[in-house]
């Protein structure tokens, strides 16, 4: 018999640092490539992150990015229309420490083509405005009343309590660029704010990770605190993605799931992108998450039809006969987590036409 005594050493972790220095690797040069630009929106989306929060990089981390830097002004010469993409990245890249100074100069050209005045939406042009303001260039002085249109749009609280998620990620996105990305108070109203909490509550009772994740990320740059029964959910969806490597995996994975969920955790003080990392191809999958209630709640009162109502009280019984035991449980937390739950529920009944002579 073998007396083989086999120790239980714990494999060295990966730093912090040399866990996002992998992470970028990843996006900058194994999932995509060239041109693609589905590369430049993940890639946009993971710098800006990593600039906004300051996480720690090493010496190393941004040189798979050299490349990319040292051709960026070919490719939005002969690729105008992703110039916000290519603004983005090249900016995020020098302010991360990426030595060199294009963005400025990318800016100017921007502003005398006039790119920005191409844009259909505000928040587009809020986004195009956020990012040249960061080295002093306004590509819109002519348009003094942007910021005031996009904050009628989002003081509308009665857009948020219905389901629909363009333009819930349309009002977080516009918090995220009057906040600067939190480096300065949005001067929210008491309506934006509703607004927010409206679209949480929806986003919570769809188990939307994603969206949800965002709105807090809005709410603490507003600098409110989000429901812990929404920051505790997002805290445990985030432990549960699983990370694939190889050359073998796909890209149609969750990884903007993974991105915002790890975004908040790094916003809020918590662990983020605490997953292990490979210097290879990966992708990045959530967790199947339980059926939230709301289509389910949804389809209970349209059937209601004339003897539905916003009154909460009135409505309860109803809604909850109508839910699985799972969808119950996400519908009592989803009243425990905002005291605008009784408000929501108003809009959310949607009874504006009855009595209107059609």
């Amino acid at each position: 018999m073998s007396n083989v005594i086999h120790l239980n050493v714990p494999s060295q972790r990966q730093s912090g640092a040399a866990r996002r220095a992998a992470l970028i690797a990843s996006f900058a040069q194994y999932r995509r490539f060239g041109d693609d630009v589905f590369w430049l929106k993940e890639n946009a989306e993971l710098l800006n992150i990593l600039e906004c929060t300051g996480l720690n990089l090493n010496e190393q981390a941004l040189t798979p990015h050299q490349g990319f830097y040292d051709q960026v002004e070919k490719r939005l010469g002969f690729f105008p229309q992703y110039y916000r993409f290519l603004l983005s990245i090249c900016l995020d890249l020098e302010d991360l420490g990426l030595p060199g100074n294009k963005a400025e100069a990318l800016a100017n050209w921007v502003a005398q083509e006039g790119l920005a005045e191409a844009e259909l939406s505000d928040l587009q042009r809020l986004e195009a405005r956020r990012l040249m303001v960061r080295r002093g260039i306004d590509p819109l002085p002519g348009d003094a009343g942007l910021e005031d249109r996009v904050r009628s749009f989002i003081d509308r609280s009665e857009t948020f309590a219905m389901p629909n998620k363009k333009a819930a990620y349309e009002l977080t996105h516009i918090v995220f660029y009057l906040s600067e990305y939190g480096r300065r108070d949005p001067h929210l109203s008491s309506a934006a704010i509703t607004s927010l909490e409206f679209a949480g509550i929806l986003a919570y009772l769809d188990q939307n990770a994603d969206l949800l994740a965002e709105i807090c990320v809005a709410l603490r740059y507003a600098g409110k605190g989000p429901s812990q029964i929404w920051e505790s959910w997002l805290e445990r969806e985030t432990h549960r993605f699983s990370v694939e490597t190889g050359p073998h995996v796909g890209t149609a994975d969750n990884y903007h799931d993974y991105f915002v969920c790890n975004w908040l955790m790094a916003v809020s003080g918590r662990d983020a992108f605490h997953k292990e990392t490979a210097d290879d191809r990966m992708a990045f999958y959530r967790a199947e998450p339980y059926a939230g209630p709301l289509r389910e709640m949804s389809e209970c009162m349209f059937r209601l039809e004339d003897a539905r109502s916003a009154d909460w009280n009135s409505m309860r019984a109803h809604v909850e006969g109508s839910l699985t035991e799972i969808g119950h449980d996400i519908l009592c937390e989803a009243q425990q987590s905002s005291d605008k739950f009784e408000d929501f529920f108003a809009g959310f009944a949607r009874t504006g036409l009855r009595g209107v002579a059609l």
